[in-house]
């Protein structure tokens, strides 16, 4: 039987510290002014949705509020800030999982299969009436926080709009979601947004280095790979990310020609079962090297580099709409092709080479259509 500090959490990102750890939240000013000044005017909505790009801060956004609203004394002046003491007693209970009014609704492990559950599930949701019964004899506010609400199952969604229908009374919901879309509409509608954006380089190198990274590489490159998000800027850092996107645009600089020995030395690194994360990040930097291709024949060049030379190389594969077309629909067919290869365990090499070859052949196509 697994014990509670045994098991892996699934809104922890690896390398960095769980969203209740994180004291400091930088970079999202605005959605916490956005947050406080309802608490201040009274206007403190049951239902909380906390919207953005995944790794932005929305789940610590999400636990600062509830510590705030835990802490929270019933009467005074407006609070100008969401800091709470890191030694008050509510903050101590919460890093130790251990405040009885806080519910924290996430993916669940499942024993039989000793992994985490792929969704959130009704069970799961059911045991918020246990929370809000038990937690009505202490008396006060009640906070749940959903990480995230895109991972519910149809059955678990429906629970829950249920609490928003009809929410018990000082209790507050804040949902997290990458992904608002593929929530049902009704959940949206019963809760009031807060929207959290990508971080710029200043803000993303303070948040990294609050995160406890070390990683020298420019921010302005780790900005525009991780799109602004410090989850994903520490996955890269990690695992050498501007390093390795840096190596792929010098490889296809040599495009019309691919330089073949350098290409294939490059899919060889991914090689083997102990370099899968390195396959998932080449075939994660060839997807966005595509992706930002094909953007350049539309909006041109990237106005910021995430390596040297990656401007001029991309204005030189795709100088207009015509080249952007045919660059866009080479990136669908190859991350289709990525994630089938990953499904049925293709040589990670062997695809990694393919990619870079019908790359090729593109640039040769539209090098020829230019004249």
């Amino acid at each position: 039987m697994s014990t509670p500090e045994d098991l892996p959490e699934p809104d922890r990102v690896e390398g960095a510290p769980h969203p209740r750890e994180t004291a400091r939240l930088i970079g999202q000013q605005a959605a916490e002014a956005a947050f406080l000044e309802a608490f201040n005017a009274g206007r403190l909505h049951h239902g909380w949705l906390i919207i953005g790009p995944r790794g932005v801060g929305k789940a610590t956004l999400a636990w600062r509020i509830a510590r705030f609203l835990l802490a929270a004394e019933p009467a005074g002046e407006a609070p100008q800030g969401l800091d709470i003491p890191q030694d008050h007693p509510v903050a101590r209970r919460m890093a130790a999982l251990a405040e009885p009014r806080l519910f924290l609704l996430r993916r669940a492990w499942d024993e039989k299969k000793k992994r985490l559950k792929q969704v959130i599930t009704v069970d799961e949701v059911r045991k918020l009436g246990g929370f809000f019964h038990l937690s009505a004899t202490d008396g006060g506010r009640r906070v749940v926080i959903v990480d995230s609400a895109d991972e519910m199952n149809p059955s678990a969604a429906n629970a829950l709009l249920k609490l928003l229908e009809e929410p018990p009374a000082d209790a507050t919901l804040l949902l997290v979601s990458h992904q608002p879309s593929r929530l049902l509409p009704t959940i949206r509608s019963r809760c009031r947004e807060l929207r959290c954006a990508p971080l710029p380089p200043a803000d993303l190198a303070r948040a990294m280095s609050a995160a406890g990274s070390d990683d020298n590489a420019p921010p302005e490159a780790l900005s525009e790979l991780s799109g602004g998000s410090v989850g994903e800027a520490l996955r890269l850092s990690g695992l050498g990310g501007v390093d390795s996107y840096t190596e792929l645009v010098a490889l296809l600089s040599t495009l019309p020609r691919l330089d073949r020995p350098r290409a294939l030395k490059l899919a060889e690194s991914a090689a083997g079962p102990r370099n899968g994360e390195r396959f998932d990040l080449l075939l994660r930097l060839v997807d966005l090297f595509l992706t930002r291709t094909a953007r350049t024949g539309v909006t041109g060049p990237p106005l910021v580099e995430a390596a040297p030379g990656e401007g001029e190389l991309m204005q030189r594969l795709c100088p207009d709409a015509a080249a952007a077309r045919d660059w866009a629909e080479l990136q669908q067919q190859l991350s289709t092709r990525a994630r089938h290869g990953q499904a049925v365990n293709l040589d990670p090499a062997a695809l990694l080479l393919d990619m870079f070859l019908r790359i090729n052949e593109t640039a040769s196509r539209l090098a020829a259509r230019q004249g």
